[in-house]
């Protein structure tokens, strides 16, 4: 890494963002003498960016106009965020707010979405960081925003051409939301403690209602997913398919491989494809199966064991897979691990069968978790009848399945999370809507209350599956579920050796 080369910040420690650090304070940075100075500033071309509009700008310029209806007469301020610190003077990768990019498209860091009421609706402006210019050292000197140090910017121009709205410079943010009146203005808040500042929340009753409103009818409106998104769902799945490919290409039935090799794999096929993974992928080995949130993936496995495999990539536009698969590491299921995993299998084809448009959330539960305690019950581990640990007085077969069925889908991994109940949990499920189903068993090395042959064993099935009109399609049906299904793709994969993306 060149020295002064990662974009420099210092370390916030009272709640606001990290500022900039001047060049040439850092022990580590090199001097600019002036005759430096004035040769850099001469000698450069003007090589503007050859943009035209997305296709999908329209999609974004109709959600604004969802937003829009939805609060009229208000200002409405939506920031994407601003990089974080990850240690010292080094940043993590920037991910965009995704209620930012869902009204916007942009990507770039610090950026604002400002919408004013203009008597029929708002005029949205778009607030993003300009090219570096030239006219300055910035564009060789600043190692946060210096194009030389990160690559060019958009103009203001071609930012607008592309995204087909208003653009406004960056620094001219400060006077438009001091002109933004409390009592008429919502905020998304938790993004950018800049703006937080700026506009300070105005409630006549409980505090942060207002806000509150704007972050849940946000989540609300993206429910429903158009065809564009849908599209971009498939295209993280698709990825993810080939990515669990590239696993199971390298997973041998006769000796271990470590944890993080598979997740390193998987990790590559999601930087080749798509922005990234969606979120820590879990990779979880024998007893590791059964720890549901398993990221650290410092095991290995080891033949006779399953291996549990919870991944997604993130494609270009932002939008992540979410797909879990469980393998027999030895190529076979053995009795006992075939037993549970037809039960989670047969609980999750009564969630995806149970999908179409007007079903409640709680019914698609409700079908998930019968299979899953007639199962439980079957294996003799249940201590009372099905009926009574369903009852919500009870729910004692959940010792062994704590999640959920599943959730939303989108642009984050657990969609429309600020959704109110009555549209989400307690709600029915619309035509467009995308959402996991992914029931699951585990059974502790430790528990004491199943037979010696179930401890260690952990095991969740997970789809992707779209509402239609109809019913539901599974988009990530390119991956087998069944364990007949699943030993036969993995013996293929095994035959077919290990392959690079690309």
């Amino acid at each position: 890494m060149a020295d002064g080369s990662e974009r420099t910040v210092t370390q916030a420690t009272d709640g606001k963002p990290a500022q900039e650090v001047e060049p040439g304070t850092r022990s580590y940075d090199v001097d600019y003498p002036a005759k430096l100075r004035e040769f850099m500033r001469t000698g450069w071309s003007d090589r503007p960016f050859d943009v035209g509009a997305r296709s999908e700008a329209p999609n974004h310029a109709k959600r604004r106009d969802q937003l829009s209806a939805a609060f009229p007469g208000e200002t409405l301020v939506i920031p994407t965020g601003r990089e974080k610190v990850r240690a010292n003077d080094t940043l993590y990768h920037f991910r965009p707010g995704s209620d930012f990019t869902w009204l916007t498209g942009e990507h770039d860091p610090d950026a604002v979405l400002i919408m004013r009421p203009n008597g029929g609706g708002h005029d949205a402006t778009l607030y993003v960081r300009p090219r570096s210019p030239r006219d300055t050292d910035e564009f060789f000197r600043n190692a946060v925003y210096g194009e030389l140090w990160i690559g060019r910017r958009h103009t203001l121009a071609e930012k607008k051409a592309e995204l087909a709205i208003e653009t406004e410079a960056l620094p001219n943010l400060e006077d438009a939301l001091a002109r933004c009146a409390p009592g008429r203005t919502r905020v998304l808040r938790g993004y950018d403690a800049v703006v937080d500042a700026a506009v300070r929340p105005y409630d006549a009753d409980m505090p942060g209602t207002r806000d509150g409103e704007l972050a849940s009818r946000l989540s609300e409106l993206r429910l429903v997913k158009d065809e564009w998104e849908v599209a971009q769902l498939q295209d993280a799945v698709d990825a993810t398919v080939r990515g669990f490919e590239d696993a199971a290409r390298v997973l041998p039935a006769d000796r271990p491989v470590r944890e993080r090799l598979l997740d390193g794999i998987f990790g590559l096929r999601a930087r080749h494809d798509g922005n990234g993974v969606g979120y820590s992928s879990i990779v979880g080995a024998g007893e590791h199966a059964t720890i549901l949130h398993w990221i650290s993936n410092t095991g290995a496995t080891a033949p006779g064991q399953l291996l549990l495999m919870d991944m997604g990539v993130e494609n270009r536009n932002l939008y992540t897979a979410d797909v879990t698969r469980t393998l027999p590491v030895g190529g076979r299921f053995s009795p006992a691990q075939r037993a549970v995993y037809d039960i989670v299998h047969r609980s999750q084809q009564a969630g995806i069968d149970a999908l179409h448009p007007g079903v409640t959330y709680a019914d698609v539960a409700a079908a998930c978790n019968r299979v899953l305690a007639e199962g439980l019950h079957d294996l003799g581990l249940l201590p009372c009848s099905v009926d009574e640990a369903l009852d919500k007085e009870s729910m004692v077969y959940r010792r062994w399945t704590l999640h959920g069925f599943g959730h939303m889908l989108g642009l984050d991994v657990h969609d429309c999370a600020h959704a109110r109940k009555e549209f989400y949990r307690d709600g029915t499920l619309n035509e467009g809507y995308v959402i996991t189903v992914e029931p699951g068993l585990y059974f502790q090395a430790d528990d004491d209350l199943v037979p010696t042959e179930l401890r260690g064993i952990g095991v969740r099935i997970e789809d992707d599956v779209l509402v239609t009109a109809t019913g539901s399609v599974n988009l990530s049906a390119g991956l087998p579920r069944t364990a007949d299904d699943v030993e036969t793709w993995l013996a293929a994969h095994l035959d077919a050796g290990p392959r690079l993306p690309g």
